[in-house]
């Protein structure tokens, strides 16, 4: 890779959050694959995101809040488009419920940069016409990336049970690495177990899944077998992004330990428990950091660093 080439790409939706609580409503910059780009290139990593953003003033914030830490649009905002909206309103408990007014699409594509990972999921997996796009270019990137997947579901959004259930399985196929909600697992595998959603997804050809399940921590699938690996306790402030911010670790730290690539999928999926419950362990100090503040606010590798120090 040349040293303008990202190390990761990342594909789907950008939105805006319309964060509704007691007392009133902010904007912020979201969707779950921009969080994660957001939060990979705090990680350190170089990072290329490829969206569909509008050429209004919430545009403008994604791509102001994008460039602030430095991740690369690769499609420029399309005047004359509004930027997709999800309003979040935060209950008692921190958590977030949201309704959606979104539209995908990919035209114009550029030539993608080489990469070491290619990331996607969420709504710009599921919603057409940008769907396809979208799995024919994950496709193709397996030959030289490693791929990482978050169903991230949006019952509302996705349709037939069984169909979004079909979808899913697609993306595990195409995946090294999968991270999913318990929530996620019920709403397309409903009354199983998380570790027997996880061991079935390995089988379909994915080197890890986690399954995250907040405060009771995370289940954790490879062909050796399922473990599980504890949250931490912070006060919690919301949870949005919280689960994109584990996503992002989980890469970021599959980077620290030379582990991503095509030419590593053997590799990772050979993680051994050690490295696995390390790995994971990272990502939930991750999630931690960012629930213990307002909005989508992943951790810098050194707010990472220190969290770990004290820990």
């Amino acid at each position: 890779m040349t040293s303008e080439s990202p190390t990761a790409i990342v594909i789907g939706e950008a939105l805006i959050d319309i964060v509704t609580t007691d007392t009133g409503a902010v904007e912020h910059a979201g969707g779950s694959p921009m969080n994660v780009s957001f939060g990979l290139a705090r990680l350190g990593m170089g990072v290329g995101f490829l969206a569909r953003i509008g050429g209004d003033a919430r545009g403008e914030l994604i791509r102001h809040h994008l460039e602030s830490a430095g991740v690369r649009l690769l499609l420029p905002p399309i005047a004359g488009v509004p930027t997709s909206t999800a309003n979040a309103v935060i209950g008692p408990d921190g958590a977030a419920t949201y309704v959606f007014d979104i539209e995908f699409s990919l035209e114009g594509l550029p030539d993608l940069p080489p990469a070491d990972v290619v990331h996607f999921g969420s709504l710009g997996a599921i919603l057409e016409p940008g769907a396809t796009t979208v799995y024919g270019l994950v496709a193709a990137s397996r030959d030289h990336a490693t791929i990482s997947y978050d169903p991230n579901v949006r019952a509302k959004l996705q349709g037939d049970v069984a169909a979004a259930r079909d979808r899913a399985e697609t993306a595990v196929r195409l995946s090294d690495l999968v991270k999913a909600s318990d929530e996620d697992v019920e709403w397309l595998y409903p009354g199983s177990e998380p570790a027997d959603v996880a061991a079935a997804w390995v089988a379909l050809g994915a080197g890890i899944v986690v399954v995250t399940a907040g405060s009771a921590g995370a289940t954790v699938a490879t062909a050796d077998g399922v473990i599980t690996v504890p949250s931490y306790r912070v006060d919690v402030v919301d949870t949005i992004g919280a689960g994109d911010s584990f996503m992002a670790a989980l890469i970021g730290g599959l980077g620290d330990l030379g582990l991503l690539g095509a030419e590593r999928r053997d590799a990772l999926a050979a993680i051994g428990r050690e490295g696995l419950t390390a790995l994971v362990d990272r990502a939930a100090r991750a999630a931690a950091i960012t629930v213990s503040r307002a909005g989508a606010e992943p951790p810098t590798r050194a707010e990472l660093d220190a969290f770990a120090a004290v820990g």
